[in-house]
């Protein structure tokens, strides 16, 4: 069955994050001649094609090979060369991205430095393309949105979980909003998880009944009822996949189909059988039933 939703950065607004490119696109082409030595202003995400590369990271080796994505962290001593025989092609892009206008959101997360990227048989031509179409000295628009895609699928793979906050002190909203963000990806990324609301809420770092006033305020839901909804819609893309009622309750941790239904339409407005015929409708021209109004009430319900 297809991957459904569930991304760390699923549930973040769009409009919370600055992607900044700095610097034109580096289409590398490197013989066995090739080395560097040096530190970086800013984040570097290296992607290869094809050949390999040789790196030492803060005295750590690496090796990238086609498929593979590396991070390179701003401040980051890093040393790279070519063993040959072949040369070692692919691409780098220097960048910076921020939520909400001033927190380094690469800072906030634990991440692999290095991973094998899970959807590289869909991101192989567009990478290329990426690489081969990059101006010499300037960032187009369609190059900031899909390097906006290239990084979300390494953050996806490479996650390991947020990195430890201080204290904040309560009136800080920016602090608040950023603790609330992180609460609701966790959740989003765990939503079978029973006890993911009570884990997300206990590593904010703030008095719990302060914390969950915060999260229903900016989210519509409590974090556990946020979660359920979650799981109603991840039950949602099974359904549409072909599930029958009893397998989707099954997949989000319900034994009981009858009372998965009771609580689907409790959640989201309709009942499961009524969603499929919605589905079904729509594939022939019909509506779908739940338009963005609708959503919108059921998410602030």
């Amino acid at each position: 069955m297809d991957e459904i939703e569930g991304g760390i950065l699923s549930s973040i607004p769009p409009a919370a994050l600055t992607l900044t490119l700095t610097r034109a696109t580096i289409p590398m082409l490197h013989s066995r001649t090739w080395s560097i030595d040096k530190i970086n202003p800013v984040e570097d995400l290296v992607i290869c094609l094809e050949g390999r590369g040789h790196y030492l990271i803060d005295g750590q080796p690496r090796v990238l090979e086609p498929g593979d994505a590396m991070l390179l962290a701003r401040g980051q001593r890093f040393q790279g060369w070519n063993e040959g025989p072949y040369d070692y092609i692919g691409m780098a892009q220097h960048f910076t991205l921020d939520i909400y206008g001033q927190h380094n959101l690469i800072a906030q997360m634990d991440l692999q430095s290095k991973v094998k990227l899970s959807r590289w048989g869909l991101l192989e031509p567009l990478v290329r393309q990426y690489r081969r179409s990059a101006p010499p000295s300037s960032v187009t628009l369609g190059q900031h949105h899909l390097f906006m895609y290239f990084l979300i699928a390494y953050i996806e793979d490479a996650f390991l979980a947020w990195r430890g906050q201080p204290s904040y002190q309560p009136q800080n909203a920016d602090m608040i909003d950023l603790a609330v963000m992180k609460a609701v990806t966790t959740i989003s990324a765990n939503p079978l998880d029973p006890e993911s609301a009570d884990k997300a809420v206990k590593a904010a770092g703030y008095n719990q009944d302060y914390f969950l006033r915060e999260f229903k305020k900016r989210v519509g839901h409590t974090p556990r009822k946020y979660q359920e909804f979650r799981r109603m819609e991840r039950a949602m893309h099974l359904l549409e996949a072909g599930l029958p009622v009893s397998g989707a309750a099954a997949e989000v941790g319900y034994t009981d189909p009858y009372y998965f239904s009771r609580m689907f339409k409790r959640m989201m407005g309709i009942s499961p059988r009524e969603h499929v015929n919605c589905i079904r409708k729509s594939r022939h021209g019909g509506l779908l039933g739940m338009d963005e109004p609708d959503q919108e009430r059921q998410l602030r319900a």
